[in-house]
């Protein structure tokens, strides 16, 4: 089993950055695809990125296309989430989740939803606002 320790949050005004961090480890963490996760107040939890374990492929909802990107060291077993050009909706509490799997994890279902994973961080909160 993975464990997953989450840092980097914080306030931020809008337009802002910030770059989260996923601490992985436990056995085979390498065969885990690690996704990021939010859940802002009253509403449903949202898949906003993730990043397989094979290639090195990554995932992008359409709400931070193009202001998001995932990386992965696997030197340290940690994942990454920069996010600049922040908006106030993107205020949430954020969380990496994993699951195990080889090619192709991250566009299944269970990594848009957060269903069925096998790990997950505590989470870190992020505020967006002025």
């Amino acid at each position: 089993q993975v464990q997953l320790v989450e840092s980097g949050g914080g306030s931020v005004q809008p337009g802002g950055s910030l770059r989260l961090s996923c601490a992985a480890s436990g056995r085979d963490v390498d065969y885990y695809a690690i996704g990021w996760f939010r859940q802002a107040p009253g509403k449903e939890r949202e898949g906003i990125s993730c990043i397989n374990s094979s290639d090195g492929s990554t995932r992008y909802a359409a709400s931070v296309m193009g202001r998001f990107t995932i990386s992965r060291d696997y030197a340290t077993n940690t994942v990454y989430l920069q996010m600049n050009s922040l908006k106030p909706e993107d205020t949430a509490d954020y969380y990496c989740g994993a699951e195990r799997g080889w090619v192709g994890v991250c566009f299944g279902p269970s990594m848009r939803s957060g269903d069925g994973l096998d790990a997950w961080g505590q989470g870190t909160l992020v505020t967006v606002s002025s």
